[in-house]
């Protein structure tokens, strides 16, 4: 279906304003001067300049943070030391009357290895005492503090995506071979592309004060209050986009130990879209929200409904991300283009040529509605985003007047100019010719950088197994009495051992491993390439067996996914001894596994692989072997997590055993068979090999969709 040419309808009249204080925001106030920063070059450099200004107070509230991290990696040249923790203790040692406070997120265990280690004692203990640091854990289970906000003086803020730690300085240029950008060890990134936005005046502090709050309330601390001063922090390079502009400020804060929850974030959304008459534009990391979905679906059925345009990295960071949140991507895409009777729906990526994947890294959290609003922020399209994380956004709205629309319709047209690689003016003229988002994409697209349409799609196994309220991504907090009460009864309880010598000695040695894993070529050794070559090894050993058995119990220990181990063993060994060596390993390693979490009790196990990711269903402990089935068809966490809490939980070791032989046997027997077909395709490929690949991957396929309807017509026998 063509594109449909849309005329350019007259301004909103005066008074009808999206944003309303107490529905979709907490307040508007006025600011002096509004700035968006595209890309972390220019808000890093910023940041920075701000923070050497500071007299009275900064605070950093961040989802990371890294103290080694450079803000100007070609060199600030401003008298100061160059990393960010360095920075910051020189600041604020050489100004009695200043004070820095930086909150980070107490993230999970899950996160541990992409993070800077001991921020406490790099950023706490080790610098001037008026930098204090510390970890926000007052969150439910299942979200994160994720506000993005820096405030200098309670006279700037800056509110965006972008945190201050590794992997994101980046120019607007997003070369694919740039030398600056790296981190610091010196190991290169990819390209990175996120937004902020830096306000003034009352807006500032306003935010000043959220941040005061979020402190607080996360370290029952009282920020010292900020005297009053004439001085202005604001950077003198950086120009303002509007002056003396009304901000704002929405928030979304989960309901938590009594408290309220805040849904400003996810109304503000809602009542965009209901707004929308001729284009929505929204550049984000994710598309997971069904809610969101819903809304823009309901929009795109109407015959006079606004065009869609999502601009989104064509792949998620990672294998976890990409089986969970880009298998709820996938669906949502499905839903609107099921709604899209008139064509008004696109969803595309930022392609650059000799760039692997070919697309650029989307972090930003940026929409638009019309020429009317425009907001920057830390939420994305995600259902966490909208209920169970801490976020904050800021919007402008035009509310009719001519000055501020032309002024959104330039932030835009600055964002689609970068991804079309052309002059912003270029995409403001063929805004007004054609009057449509599609279209004038489609006028600038060329063969080199440029936006690409996508369709994300997903395997029907992996959509099978990904349930449509995924824990990853909930729509409401997750309440941890519930959670206790489901995942492991009062009966199964064990009290902490006294042995506290012994559970020392194990927790320095997963210490020690993850220090290995971080600072040794573990990391590099344990792939399929290495694996591989592992096992031919072991393969040419007159103790084959054994040696591939006891490999099982180590690597287990040492948390390597199981399901990476069973790939390699069908590789090298086969489809009948590969089967064999896997089930054997799995059990043995399962057994192992299942005495420490035993020995250690409920109590040991939570504290040492952390509340947030150790919980499973009290069909564990209640259902016995059934339960084990279900939770090794639809593993809901790593193999060697489960084996613990399954220790600790009480369950008998005979049903567990039985459980996870009936449970994973038919998935090991196919994964093997599978894997060994693949691999003989590969290397001798011919009409036979590949036949008998694609009857084994439609069995897969066949097998896969029976447990599904199996296991949903138990679910809905009534208990």
């Amino acid at each position: 279906m063509a594109l449909q040419q849309r005329s350019e309808p007259a301004a909103s009249p005066p008074g009808l304003r999206i944003l309303q204080p107490g529905r979709n925001c907490w307040r508007i106030e006025r600011a002096h001067r509004f700035s968006m920063l595209v890309d972390a070059q220019p808000y890093f450099r910023a940041v920075r300049a701000a923070i050497r200004n500071a007299r009275h107070s900064v605070f950093i509230l961040s989802w990371d943070i890294d103290s080694r991290m450079r803000l100007v990696p070609e060199g600030a040249n401003d008298g100061y030391p160059e990393p960010l923790g360095e920075f910051l203790h020189q600041v604020v040692a050489g100004r009695p009357s200043l004070r820095i406070y930086v909150l980070n997120w107490d993230f999970a265990m899950l996160y541990a290895l992409e993070r800077e280690w001991l921020p406490v004692y790099k950023l706490d203990w080790r610098t001037h005492r008026r930098l204090a640091f510390r970890m926000d854990a007052k969150h439910p289970i299942g979200g994160s503090h994720h506000q993005k906000i820096v405030v200098v003086d309670d006279r700037l803020a800056f509110v965006g995506g972008l945190d201050l730690t590794r992997s994101r300085w980046d120019t607007s240029e997003h070369a694919c071979h740039a030398p600056l950008r790296c981190d610091s060890d010196g190991k290169p990134h990819a390209p990175f592309h996120d937004v902020q936005a830096m306000v003034d005046g009352d807006a500032a502090r306003s935010l000043g004060e959220l941040a005061r709050t979020r402190w607080q309330l996360a370290c029952n601390e009282t920020p010292v209050v900020v005297c009053q001063s004439d001085h202005d922090p604001w950077p003198a390079h950086v120009k303002p986009d509007l002056t003396d502009i009304d901000i704002a400020i929405s928030r979304t804060e989960p309901e938590f130990e009594g408290r309220a929850g805040v849904h400003e974030v996810r109304q503000l959304h809602l009542d965009a879209i209901a707004a929308a008459r001729r284009h929505l534009f929204f550049e984000n990391q994710y598309f997971t929200s069904g809610t969101i979905a819903d809304a823009l679906a309901q929009r795109l059925q109407e015959p006079q409904g606004p065009e869609v345009l999502i601009v989104t990295p064509q792949t998620q960071s990672g294998w976890l991300e990409q089986a969970t949140m880009g298998v709820l991507r996938a669906r949502a895409h499905k839903r609107l283009k099921a709604s899209d009777r008139f064509d008004r729906y696109r969803m595309v990526c930022p392609h650059i040529p000799g760039l692997a994947p070919q697309c650029l890294n989307v972090h930003s959290k940026v929409f638009a509605v019309d020429d009317d609003l425009f907001s920057i922020g830390s939420a994305n399209l995600s259902s966490r985003s909208m209920a169970t994380d801490t976020e904050c956004n800021i919007a402008i709205e035009a509310n009719g007047d001519p000055i501020i629309q032309r002024a959104i319709a330039r932030l835009r047209s600055r964002l689609l100019g970068e991804h079309l690689d052309t002059a912003p003016e270029r995409v403001e003229a063929e805004m007004a010719r054609s009057g449509s988002l599609h279209a004038t994409v489609a006028a600038l697209r060329t063969d080199g950088r440029s936006l690409r349409e996508m369709n994300p799609e997903t395997t029907p196994e992996l959509d099978a197994l990904i349930p449509e309220q995924a824990i990853f991504d909930p729509e409401k907090p997750i309440d941890p009495d519930e959670l206790v009460t489901e995942f492991l009864p009062n009966e199964a309880r064990k009290p902490v051992p006294r042995r506290l010598a012994s559970i020392g000695l194990f927790a320095i040695g997963l210490a020690l491993l993850a220090v290995a894993w971080r600072w040794t070529p573990l990391r590099e050794w344990v792939n399929l390439d290495s694996l591989v070559a592992f096992a031919r090894n072991l393969d040419e050993l007159p103790f084959t067996p054994l040696a591939v058995v006891a490999s099982y119990v180590v690597a287990g220990l040492a948390m390597v996914p199981v399901m990476l181990l069973i790939a390699v063993t069908g590789i090298v060994f086969g489809p009948v001894a590969g089967s064999l060596y896997a089930i054997s390993g799995a059990l043995l390693s399962a057994t192992v596994s299942y005495g420490i979490g035993a020995w250690l009790g409920r109590q040991t196990v939570q504290k040492v692989l952390g509340p947030r990711i150790n919980r499973l269903s009290k069909r564990l402990a209640r259902r016995g072997i059934v339960a084990v089935v279900v939770i090794r068809m639809l593993p809901v966490a790593p193999f060697t997590v489960v084996n613990l809490v399954a220790g600790a939980s009480h369950i008998r070791l005979r049903d567990y055993l039985i459980g996870t032989l009936l449970g994973m046997l038919p998935g090991i027997a196919m994964t093997v068979t599978f894997v060994h077909h693949l691999a003989e395709a590969v290397r001798n490929p011919s009409p036979s090999t590949v036949a008998v690949l694609i009857g084994v991957a439609l069995s897969l396929i066949a097998v896969a969709l029976g447990l599904q309807k199996l296991l949903t017509r138990r679910e809905e026998r009534p208990a």
